[in-house]
């Protein structure tokens, strides 16, 4: 919906009336809605709101010509030759016809003007299309609702929504259909997401028992301002009563959302029109400027140079042949308007500005119109490359900004997310522990390499190695080593072959992170007995009323670990028949925990402590079988009366039970288990999620239902429970975790289960008490998983910690309080949020942990290895554990076993800066000193960018690049990036061939790119998938989006979407290559031949006493940048192909000629216009010596020079054509038919058009003498020898790689790669080429798995810091020559 929105303008401003003069402080802040069914119709409460009629369009009927030309004015190009223009029509210095030269600037102003004029149109189609969508809203005097266009809905309006209707505003939530007060929308159209997401009515209106009825609401809403925050909404409800209930983003309804799965709900309007969220983030195609343009612009400025030199030496010329007539004035001379003599002076002066009109084509008004018409052609060619569309995904690569694809061939760093990016987001589990027991699950890594078989069979792919032996051992922890490696030979190779992906695709079709490899989880045999042991005994202990604390510890942490698993998530329960209709499963109705009373209320003593712990159980059976349903609030009996009522009651006490937590009858022969639980489907917002619901699906632990209040899960032998949800405090990017407060059904304790990053969770572990055998066991948990997670993280594992903590009441109710005051909070909401999460997690009790892995997508490695060889810089950004990062680094050839790492970590500022320094002592010690000639001689480091750096740090020395890995940490980096160090850091990472970055933040992205960028004075790229890489892709000179399984985000924030990361490296070293290329030859051709064309009237005035006389009719200057020379450029602009696009991938050194501006040197400039001004010289003086004793007129003269520098031009042209199609065949022949048609009906129908001139009959004459054609044949011909011959000597003799690559198709040599290589010398430091020093060894090995412990390189720094108590720093240098700081 958002999309056919078009471009928003900015949220319009409504007049408001006068008010009074002070405004509390509160007020500018926030803004109160009241329903508008109690005022009369001339006093609307939300009057001074904006309507929701939207209006994209930039004009109107009148403003059309006036707005348009002002905002083409803005080009400075236009304003000048307006000007120019203008100028004509002054007599004293015109120098052509008025009218004549306002053609060429009215052609070009129209042909824009149009074509704004046309988007706008669309703009208004489609605006008019969506106002006038219909809408229920309610009539407040019909009393109903009735129905209306979306453009007369305001705030404060109520509106009906049905099933599949698109949402008209932002509405809040006050009632829905479903008996679960949800409302599900898909926000495909705002995010790109496809999987649904939950809506809840708001809190107070949760309880109705009858249809919402909108005449009785009389609470007034207090919210934000407008905002373009789609992840937020921040407010309270305040009702007559004077209670208050927060608002939340989960009662929110945003414009352009659908609803799915609910037949009707009701809500108010909060935001219309302009001011709603997705309008407010709607701001159409991105304005960037390409380098390649800032050059030109240069050089723009030296064209004015040149013809402000030529004015004024003509002009003192002219003063000058004035002068020496003295008193005698020649016959001829024109007098003033007053008719005396003009002095030589003002003569002078008025000779300047008629000269500024003849030269005016020096600056070239079509370059700027040809330059876009070229880039929307290289943009639409871009699009038909059929290498660049997935099928898979059936997408491909989209330009979201069309005016920087030069840029693409200029890049120098790149910037990429991992995870999404450089791997598939398939998220595959793989391993885990509980209770410091490690479960290998060798069965499932069986199952994974089944996909991998199928796949290489069908991608018909050479297998280098025998496959490794395989271990089916389950316990041994000896064999868990080998069973891992022996998998990881491909274990991050992309899985499923593409019919398998196909079946997967309709299989899930409505369902984000269902394959069958995600889903398909082979379960542990020894988990598995244990998990169905543990669903055993807790089942006879509920049956027998036994307290569950005496579950074994072991059993008791393993079905925990499960139930966090399955409860810690966001995730929706679809059905199988219907995937887009969630599971309605019910027992109890109860709001969740939103007042203090409202606690005392639900957690009384009686409750919490009644009988014994024996009947816990019971009491719990008890009170929920008594619970009838839709009551929120439960009455709070005394003590006795529940112990009363037990007693009486405690014969059926059991069976109750048992059915209370399950409608099916209980069973305990071990079988009993959801029938329907393994065709669920999961709607998840993270395959991460995804992937431990599926693996707990697999050992029976089911998510049946998912309600804003409780969580229905199907456990072995214990059936279906209900989990009571008080509260979920989400993920974010700085707690790294995420955590549910529940009520345990069975314990009847309140539940904290948290899940996070063992970064974080492992410091949230409350200490153990080793003076107890608890204590000890605790410890010895926390060590064995720590020893696990680096073994995970070491075999490019992402892991998870699981947790969890038990509170009591007065814990929970003192965190309460303090909580439901950040809830109703507006100002300064979040950070009371997250405070308060902070509060609640810590002292957690660690479970266990997971293994997930993350597969490389195809063709990584490879792109990777060719963009390196391109002589790019690759820094990889990514939140994963660091020992996670660098193992997949060195499965996608990211870092290389032959460089040594600096690893850099510390816990301080001044540790930082000590790290940084050894770093570049190191660096200078080993490569800059006695070994460098020959670690030089060898590796032959490139040099990347000739510019030098503003540092003292960044000497020339320091612009090699060498075999060196850099990995930092996130804390490391965040005092790296600190204004006093960011010189080091940089200096240090400038220096390395890979820089990697672990636990980096969004923000620490986006601050890293900027930093090289400004620092460096590079140009960068930057590719994510996800929302956490959007700063970094709009910071970067070209942002480039990943369209994967994270939505649309980073897709919407670039200028270039890909269905995959390997479409990179045809993008970059091909299309890039092309469209630099192009465009630089291009807009040098243009400059060329306007000075060309202009100096032939210059070298005239030396024979017409500098008059501004012009021997070329001035419809042939006027039109001759417009018609006889415009379709050629623009043909090979568009076409021309330097080298082939399999020369420029077998050889990504070539990508160099851009990155160093090769085609587009400020010297080149300079040469071409020597070589204009050469040629013009002899097209000007041939025909001028060949005529010089005749008695032809001028234009007779004239003409021949025009025809002969036609010719000229366009066989220059020619001469820089690289590829020659019919096209430009095409073109050149039509611009000399369309010369001399246009000559010959003007010469025939124009006998006295602008007298005293007469062109008449002109053309038909030359043709019929012999000698035009001996002209149009010697004249080009001399005037281009130079060129042709520079050229030729230059391709033959010193030939750049680019003119050897051209070459590599006609060499008949067995390897004609290497001879190219070697013809050409090319030498872009990329290294020794892989290929020429390939063992059997190397071959063997898969480039997309994680490396053996024994393959990582030997010689490896490993810079460490560690500050001992006394405050010295000792370093030591070990065996491998690296160096240990210690």
């Amino acid at each position: 919906m958002a999309s056919r929105e078009g471009a928003a303008t900015a949220a319009s401003k409504a007049k408001l009336r006068p008010r009074k003069k002070k405004k509390s402080k509160k007020e500018s802040k926030t803004r109160s809605v009241r329903a508008n069914i109690h005022g009369e119709d001339d006093d609307e409460p939300n009057r001074h709101y904006a309507d929701n009629k939207i209006k994209t369009t930039k004009y109107t009927l009148l403003s059309f010509l006036p707005k348009n030309l002002f905002e083409q004015f803005h080009r400075f190009a236009n304003v000048y030759f307006v000007f120019i223009a203008l100028l004509n029509f002054v007599p004293v210095v015109n120098a052509f016809q008025p009218e004549l030269a306002l053609a060429p600037v009215v052609f070009i102003l129209s042909v824009t003007a149009i074509k704004d004029l046309w988007e706008d149109y669309r703009r208004h189609r489609s605006d008019k299309e969506i106002n006038h969508m219909d809408c229920l809203v309610y009539s407040r005097t019909e009393r109903r609702y009735v129905e209306k266009f979306w453009k007369e809905v305001h705030v404060g309006d109520f509106i009906r929504l049905r099933c599949n209707e698109i949402l008209p505003a932002d509405v809040l939530l006050l009632s829905s259909s479903d008996p679960d007060r949800l409302c599900h929308i898909e926000t495909a159209t705002l995010d790109g997401e496809t999987n649904l997401k939950q809506r809840q009515v708001v809190r107070s209106f949760f309880d109705l028992d009858c249809d919402f009825d909108p005449s009785k609401y009389d609470s007034i809403i207090e919210c934000e301002k407008p905002n373009n925050d789609l992840n937020r909404f921040r407010g309270y409800i305040i009702h007559r009563s004077g209670r208050r209930d927060a608002l939340y983003k989960d009662n929110l309804l945003l414009r352009g959302c659908t609803i799915r799965n609910t037949e009707e709900a009701v809500g108010i309007v909060i935001y219309a029109g302009h001011e709603t969220k997705a309008m407010l983030n709607n701001n159409g195609p991105r304005y960037k400027r390409s380098k390649l343009e800032r050059q030109m612009n240069v050089d723009v400025f030296w064209c004015v140079i040149i013809l402000l030199v030529m004015c004024s030496f003509a002009a003192v010329g002219h003063g000058l042949w004035v002068f020496q007539y003295g008193d005698k004035r020649p016959v001829f001379d024109v007098l003033s308007p007053e008719g005396k003599d003009l002095s030589p002076v003002l003569s002078a002066i008025y000779l300047f500005l008629t000269m500024i009109i003849v030269f005016q084509v020096l600056i070239p008004i079509s370059l700027f119109v040809s330059i876009e018409i070229v880039k929307i052609c290289q943009v639409y060619f871009i699009h038909q490359d059929t290498e660049l569309y997935d099928e898979e995904s059936d997408s491909h690569l989209q330009c979201r900004a069309l005016n920087i694809t030069e840029d693409l061939g200029q890049m120098q760093y790149i910037f990429s997310d991992k995870t999404g990016t450089l791997t598939d987001n398939k998220m595959v589990f793989r391993r885990c522990t509980v209770a410091g027991v490690e479960y290998s699950h060798d069965a499932n890594a069986r199952r994974l390499a089944m996909y991998q078989e199928v796949d290489s069979e069908e991608e018909d792919c050479t297998s280098h190695a025998g496959t490794l032996p395989r271990r089916d051992s389950v316990g041994s922890h000896h064999s868990v080593k080998v069973v891992l490696r022996s998998h990881s030979t491909k274990s991050h190779r992309r899985t499923g072959s593409r019919a398998e992906a196909k079946r997967a695709s309709i299989l899930s079709k409505h369902t984000a992170f269902s394959s069958p490899m995600e889903k398909d989880v082979t379960p542990d045999p020894q988990l598995m007995d244990k998990v169905n042991e543990c669903g055993s005994q807790m089942d006879f202990m509920r049956f027998h009323s036994q307290s569950m604390s005496q579950l074994p510890s072991d059993l008791d942490d393993i079905m925990d670990f499960f139930i966090a698993l399955t409860l810690c998530n966001t995730v929706v329960v679809s059905s199988p028949d219907q995937p887009r209709h969630k599971v309605r499963m019910r027992f109890e109705l109860k709001s969740p925990v939103k007042t203090i009373e409202d606690f005392i209320k639900r957690f009384t003593p009686s409750r919490l402590t009644s009988g014994s712990n024996s009947s816990s159980s019971s009491s719990l059976a008890t009170n929920r079988s008594s619970t009838k349903g839709c009551s929120s609030l439960l009455s709070s009996p005394s003590a006795e009366s529940t112990l009363t009522k037990l007693e009486e009651e405690e014969a059926a006490a059991a069976a109750e039970s048992a059915h209370a937590f399950s409608p099916v009858p209980p069973a305990y022969d071990g079988k009993a288990r959801n029938p329907e639980g393994a065709d669920l489907r999961y709607e998840a917002e993270s395959p991460d999620e995804a992937a431990l619901v599926y693996a707990a699906r697999a050992y029976k632990c089911s998510l049946v239902g998912r309600l804003p209040d409780q969580v229905t899960v199907d456990l072995p032998h214990l059936g279906k429970l209900n989990f009571e949800l008080l509260h979920t405090l989400g993920f974010d990017s700085t707690r790294k975790r995420m955590s549910v407060v529940v009520k345990h059904p069975l314990t009847d304790q309140i539940t904290v289960y948290t899940k996070g990053a063992d970064s974080v969770i492992m410091d949230l572990i409350k200490s153990p008490n080793i003076g107890n055998s608890k204590g000890k066991r605790q410890k010895k948990i926390i060590y064995r998983t720590q020893n696990y997670l680096n073994q995970y993280a070491a075999d490019g594992l992402r892991t998870l910690c699981i947790a969890k903590k038990v509170l009591s009441k007065e814990e929970y109710a003192c965190w309460l309080q303090r909580h439901l005051e950040a809830e109703t909070a507006i100002q300064g909401r979040e950070e009371l949020l997250f405070e308060s999460a902070l509060r609640l997690e810590t002292n957690l009790q660690l479970l266990g942990a997971t293994g997930i892995e993350d597969r490389l997508q195809d063709g990584v490695p490879e792109t990777i290895d060719a963009l390196r060889k391109a002589g790019l810089q690759i820094w990889v950004l990514t939140g994963d554990k660091q020992e996670t990062a660098v193992n997949i680094a060195y499965a996608c050839k990211l870092l290389d076993p032959e460089e040594e790492i600096l690893t850099l970590n510390a816990d301080s500022m001044e540790a930082c800066s000590l790290l940084l320094e050894e770093s570049l002592h190191y660096i200078q010690a080993k490569f800059l000193c006695g070994s460098a000639k020959t670690f030089h001689a060898d590796l032959a480091p490139f040099h990347i960018y000739p510019s030098p750096p503003p540092h003292p740090l960044w000497s020339s020395s320091h612009a090699a690049v060498h075999r060196l890995g850099l990995v930092i940490d996130g804390r490391t980096l965040a005092y790296a990036l600190d204004r006093s160090l960011e010189d080091k850091f940089l200096a240090v990472a400038r220096s390395c061939r890979s820089v990697l970055c672990c636990r980096s933040t969004p923000l620490q992205k986006s601050l890293v790119v900027k930093l090289v960028r400004n620092k460096l004075k590079v140009m960068t790229l930057a590719i994510g998938d996800g929302a956490n890489d959007v700063s970094m892709i709009q910071v970067a000179d070209v942002g480039v989006g990943i369209s994967g399984q994270e939505g649309m985000q980073a897709v919407m924030a670039s200028d270039f979407a890909l269905p995959r990361f390997r479409y990179l490296q045809k993008l970059l070293l091909v299309h890039g290559h092309w469209c630099y290329s192009r465009l630089a030859n291009m807009i040098l051709y243009f400059f060329y031949k306007n000075a060309m064309f202009v100096a032939l009237i210059f070298w005239y005035q030396f024979y017409c006493g500098f008059s501004g006389s012009a021997m070329i009719d001035q419809w042939y200057l006027i039109f001759f940048n417009l018609m006889f020379s415009a379709f050629p450029q623009l043909v090979t602009g568009t076409l021309d192909k330097d080298v082939p696009a399999e020369t420029l991938q077998q050889l990504p050194q070539l990508y160099v000629n851009g990155q160093n501006s090769e085609e587009y040197k400020p010297y080149m400039f300079w040469m071409n216009m020597i070589d204009a001004f050469y040629q013009s010289l002899i097209c000007f003086f041939i025909p001028y010596f060949a005529y010089a004793d005749s008695d032809v007129d001028l234009f007779t003269w004239g003409t021949p020079v025009t025809t002969i520098a036609v010719f000229t031009i366009l066989l220059h042209l020619g001469v820089e054509t690289k590829t020659w199609t019919w096209m430009n065949w095409l073109s050149i022949c039509f611009s000399v038919a369309l010369f001399f048609t246009v000559a010959l009906c003007y010469n025939a129908s124009c006998p006295t058009c602008y007298s005293p001139s007469n062109p008449y009959w002109t053309m038909q004459r030359l043709l019929q003498d012999p000698a035009l054609y001996l002209l149009c044949l010697i004249t080009p011909a001399a005037a281009l020898l130079p060129r042709y011959f520079y050229r030729a000597c230059q391709g033959t003799i010193f030939p750049s790689p680019v003119q050897v690559g051209r070459q590599l198709d006609r060499l008949p040599a067995k390897d004609p790669r290497g001879n190219i290589l070697n013809l050409s010398r090319i030498r872009t430091g990329a290294g020794p080429d892989p290929e020429a020093k390939s063992s059997a060894a190397s071959l063997a090995k898969d480039p997309r798995r994680p490396r053996e412990e024994s393959e990582r390189p030997d010689a490896s720094l490993s810079v460490r810091i560690h500050l001992p108590p006394d405050g010295g720093v000792k370093y030591t240098r070990n065996s491998q020559d690296g160096l240990n700081v210690g």
